[in-house]
């Protein structure tokens, strides 16, 4: 076997659960093979570079062998290298903390009282 179809790949590899999310992927412009998009009967080698956009991230993989049946998560992982860059460390990722300006959003305990006078006056 020296070429097989890419949806099939993906499944074979474990990126989808199934060919027909693979294959849908492929549709919606979620894969690249050689930085082209690929349709679902695209023809993948050893060597190709795949970037594969999921729900959880980003992933640059490059083709180490072929298959087209689904075996074991350990088998699965010799089928590709990855080349995903590490993501940022813990800290850079923090968002600041939200600033409101004073008076928007609901009253304080203080703000409450004084409303309340006004009420009973």
């Amino acid at each position: 076997m020296n070429s097989v179809r890419v949806d099939k790949w993906l499944w074979a590899a474990r990126f989808f659960k199934s060919r027909t999310l693979a294959a849908a992927a492929c549709d919606g412009g979620k894969v690249d093979v050689n930085e082209l998009a690929a349709k679902p009967s695209r023809i993948v080698r050893p060597g190709d570079l795949l970037r594969i956009t999921l729900p959880r991230g980003k992933r640059i993989v490059r083709v180490a062998a072929l298959s087209d049946r689904r075996g074991p998560g350990a088998q699965a992982a010799l089928l590709y290298e990855d080349l995903t860059p590490p993501p940022p460390p813990r800290e850079a990722r923090i968002l600041p903390p939200v600033i409101r300006p004073r008076g928007l959003g609901r009253p304080t305990k203080r703000e409450r009282r004084l409303i309340d006078r006004l009420g009973r006056s």
